[in-house]
């Protein structure tokens, strides 16, 4: 039995030799990365506050291109200038010569306190049945011509004349200039012909300083037909 015992002991040792593995050896520990430096962060530029852009003015709203309030006989007489004047019109007329709806004219002192003042008037233009007939020019037309003809505090007909394409003979002496917007006043414009009130009537093509169809004057200075411009509504310059 004592025999036995170790020989179990040694088979016992070699079983559990050969069913054991090796130990692996470690592997060496891998050398760590240096550290990369860390780069210096700019400085952050101060952003200079944005100033709020100033209000803008409101801009004035552009008036309304109108031929004003015409009664059933002024509309009619419209319409036939229009067609006569075909392709041209009293609209295509107000927007390209009277974009801001002003007009204005000359008188001259007399008359205009012999017809206005005197008679306390209620509209300007020769009067009728049918109401009061006035021949206009843009404003901006009849300033820069007035403009024009001053010389220290008195004007020159001759200039006055020249620029407007009428005869000096109907600006000499102290002038009113009267000026109407016509977005207030509303008053019924056209254009004008041959049997208005004051149209000094061509006799042939060669007249000049006369009425010619088509709502430019002799001289080429745009015109209109203010039917009854009020009075109240005008602002009055006195040129001398």
């Amino acid at each position: 039995m004592n025999r036995i015992v170790p020989t179990l002991t040694i088979i016992i040792s070699l079983a559990l030799g050969c069913t054991s593995e090796p130990a692996q050896p470690a592997k060496p520990a891998q050398p760590a990365e240096p550290v990369k430096p860390v780069e210096p962060v700019e400085p952050v530029e101060s952003v200079e506050p944005v100033e709020p852009a100033p209000d803008q003015p409101d801009q004035p709203d552009k008036p309304k291109i109108s031929t004003g309030e015409c009664d059933e006989q002024q509309a009619k007489i419209s319409a036939q200038a229009d067609e006569r004047a075909a392709p041209w019109s009293a609209l295509a007329h107000l927007e390209k010569n009277f974009p801001d709806m002003k007009v204005s004219w000359l008188m001259k002192e007399a008359p205009f306190q012999t017809y206005v003042v005197e008679t306390n008037a209620t509209n300007f233009g020769r009067c009728n049945d049918t109401g009061c007939y006035l021949f206009a020019a843009p404003t901006s037309v009849i300033e820069a011509a007035v403009e024009k003809s001053v010389t220290g505090e008195t004007h020159d007909a001759a200039v006055l004349g020249q620029a407007l394409g009428l005869p000096a003979a109907n600006f000499e002496g102290p002038l009113r200039m009267m000026t109407l917007d016509l977005s207030a006043s509303g008053s019924c414009v056209r254009l004008p012909v041959d049997e208005d009130p004051g149209v000094w009537k061509c006799e042939s093509e060669a007249d000049t300083d006369c009425f010619k169809f088509g709502g430019y004057t002799s001289g080429g200075v745009p015109e209109l037909m203010v039917i009854n411009a009020p009075v109240a509504l005008a602002t009055v310059r006195a040129i001398q």
